[in-house]
């Protein structure tokens, strides 16, 4: 077994600051704030699938400039081509060479707005990047820094002139979250912070890019007993055999679950995982992954609902005392 470490005040310091930060902005969405913080932490990627105007691109923003890195954003649009992406080369007519300039891409964080608005082959440029933290461009193959986050928004009620992505895709996202319409006190409060000066224009980092890196490695160190593990299979295993379900999550899913959990334990002060951390993002990490049935959707099931059903039918382990 791996050696696990005891976690500083300075990482749950940091952390909680990260979220109270970020929270300035984004008001009364800790929970979602958090899980962003989770799949950050984990070196994962975002879906946030919501409606205009909810503050996605603030959340986006936000969490850029908290952690003080390189911030890019991508308008995705039918006619946007790969290289728009990834970068390309240019003639240089006072050296006589080309020259690459990079794309996007080759921000730490990264928001893609709209990617559903992209074709296919735009949003395939995002594959190698997000799986890889690399892209290839004119056969040259270039590293992409650390922390590196694509964080890809889309309107789940427009369909007219946009191109779903397909399951490789979406495989490739950590969690898919939302964030919602803000309660009536909740809104009057966005409204006063906002009635002067956006408070994004305000919002100072708590961190460097190196800190969120030491804070990736420290939640590698966290411990996951064996029967979590086995927890996170079967929950896996009960998405492939559900009745509602086409295609259940992929092995990816299992892991990321396990990663997922080890983050959110750290950001919670503790340097084990209980269940409870892989109840707590299995719907944002699972969901989107279940391809339902055609009998399902014409039914309105959801996929929440998929790992709802999940969640209830398979029983929580009494995980081993961890080993020192």
């Amino acid at each position: 077994m791996g050696g696990s470490v005891a976690l500083t005040v300075d990482s749950q310091t940091l952390a909680d600051s990260l979220i109270e930060n970020v929270s300035k902005v984004i008001v009364g969405k800790r929970e979602t704030v958090e899980l962003a913080l989770v799949a950050l932490i984990s070196g994962g990627h975002v879906l946030i699938e919501d409606v205009p105007g909810v503050g996605k691109t603030m959340l986006v923003r936000s969490i850029a400039t908290s952690t003080g890195c390189d911030y890019r954003r991508m308008q995705f649009t039918p006619d946007l081509l790969p290289s728009d992406v990834t970068g390309a080369s240019v003639f240089n007519q006072k050296t006589g060479d080309f020259e690459f300039r990079p794309g996007p891409i080759m921000a730490q964080i990264v928001l893609a707005d709209e990617i559903n608005r992209a074709t296919p082959k735009t949003q395939s440029a995002l594959l190698e990047a997000m799986g890889e933290q690399q892209v290839t461009v004119e056969g040259k193959t270039r590293k992409l820094g650390t922390p590196f986050m694509v964080l890809a928004t889309q309107n789940p009620i427009e369909y007219e002139g946009t191109f779903p992505l397909p399951e490789a895709q979406l495989d490739r996202f950590f969690m898919r979250i939302s964030l919602g319409y803000p309660d009536a006190d909740q809104e009057v409060a966005i409204m006063e912070r906002r009635e002067h000066v956006d408070p994004i224009d305000e919002l100072e980092p708590v961190c460097t890019p190196e800190d969120i890196a030491n804070l990736q490695a420290r939640a590698d160190d966290v411990y996951i007993d064996v029967l979590v593990k086995q927890y996170i299979v079967e929950l896996a295993n009960a998405t492939r055999q559900h009745p509602e379900a086409a295609l259940g999550v992929s092995p990816r899913a299992s892991i990321n679950l396990m990663k997922g959990g080890k983050a959110l334990a750290m950001l919670h002060n503790r340097d084990y995982v209980i269940p409870d951390d892989i109840k707590a993002i299995a719907t944002a990490t699972l969901a989107h992954r279940v391809l339902l049935t055609p009998s399902a959707r014409m039914r309105e099931v959801t996929q929440e609902t998929v790992v709802a059903d999940v969640l209830s039918q398979i029983s929580v382990p009494g995980a081993s005392v961890r080993k020192s």
